[in-house]
C-alpha cells in the first residue's frame, strides 16, 4: 500500500478538523507563485537582523516532485527559518488558531499554509497534506505538535508518524539547532547574534505495505527511527546506529 489514490483527498482543500469547515479558501498557483517569493525574501533578510542561519544538506530537498519535511520544534521562529532558506516553496501545517485573524486567515493559504486542530484526530488536515503532495510540493509537518518548552525533543504524534510511512514520497528528517537559545516558547522576546543551524538529513521512503495493518507494526519502530534522527540532526544526540527492521524502499543518498 502505498499512496492514496489521486484525487481522494480533494474534499479537504479548504478545511480544518472535527469535520468542521474552518472558511479557509482555496488557492490556484498565480496568488502563491506571486506572494510566496515576496514574503520568502524579507523573511529572509529580516532573520538576518536576528541571527546567524546556516544551512547543511540543502542538497538532499528533490529539486522537483513531492517530499515530506519533518523538523523538530524550538521556536515560533521555526517557519520563518524553514521556509526563508529552503529554495522549494514548502506547504506547512499550521496550527488552526493562526487563522482566526483577517490577515493571517487570507495570507496562510496564499503561501501554502493549511490549518491543523491540535490534540486530536484531523483528518482533514491530512486530507490536505495529500492534496498538497498530489500536486507536486513539499509539505512541512513538526511531528511534536508543538514547541519544546526546554530545547529538547517532545514525544512525536504517533498520527505523524502513520502519515510519514503512509504517504508514499520522500521523507526528509529535518534538525534545528540553536533556535530554542534564540527565542524560546517562555520568552516574550527574541536574542539577537545566536548562531542557528538547519540541518537536512538523507531523503527516505518507506514500504510498500499490502494492509494498514501491516504498517502500524512499523509504527513504533518508525518513531523511534524519527526521534534518533531528529536528535542527531538537531544536535541533541551524538549518531548511533540504526538497528531497527523498518522497511526502507528507497535511499535518497
Amino acid at each position: 500500500m502505498g499512496r492514496p489514490p489521486a484525487g481522494r483527498h480533494a474534499a479537504g482543500a479548504g478545511t480544518g478538523g472535527g469535520g468542521r469547515d474552518l472558511g479557509i479558501p482555496a488557492t490556484g498557483e498565480g496568488p502563491v507563485r506571486l506572494l510566496y517569493p515576496l514574503v520568502q525574501h524579507p523573511t529572509r533578510w529580516l532573520m538576518k537582523l536576528i541571527l546567524d542561519a546556516r544551512v547543511e544538506g540543502a542538497a538532499h530537498i528533490p529539486k522537483e516532485g513531492p517530499f515530506l519535511l519533518l523538523p523538530n520544534h524550538q521556536s515560533i521562529l521555526d517557519p520563518f527559518l524553514v521556509q526563508g532558506h529552503l529554495r522549494r516553496r514548502i506547504s506547512s501545517m499550521t496550527k488552526s488558531t493562526q487563522f482566526t485573524s483577517p490577515i493571517p486567515r487570507w495570507g496562510l493559504p496564499r503561501i501554502h499554509g493549511f490549518p491543523v486542530r491540535r490534540y486530536r484526530t484531523d483528518p482533514q488536515s491530512l486530507r490536505a497534506a495529500f492534496r498538497h503532495l498530489e500536486e507536486g510540493r513539499g509539505v512541512c509537518i513538526y511531528p511534536e505538535g508543538e514547541r519544546s518548552w526546554d530545547g529538547t525533543l517532545q514525544p512525536l504524534r504517533r498520527g505523524t508518524v502513520r502519515f510519514m510511512l503512509r504517504c508514499g514520497v520522500p521523507v526528509i528528517p529535518c534538525g534545528i539547532e540553536g533556535m530554542y537559545d534564540v527565542w524560546p516558547r517562555w520568552s516574550r522576546r527574541p536574542r539577537r547574534g545566536r548562531t542557528v543551524i538547519l540541518r537536512l538529513g538523507r531523503p527516505r521512503e518507506f514500504g510498500p505495505w499490502s494492509s494498514l495493518r501491516e504498517m502500524d507494526e512499523h509504527v513504533d519502530d518508525a518513531t523511534r527511527w524519527l526521534e534518533g534522527e531528529l536528535r542527531r540532526l538537531s544536535g541533541e544526540s551524538s549518531p548511533q546506529p540504526w538497528e531497527g527492521t523498518l522497511p526502507f524502499v528507497a535511499d535518497g543518498g
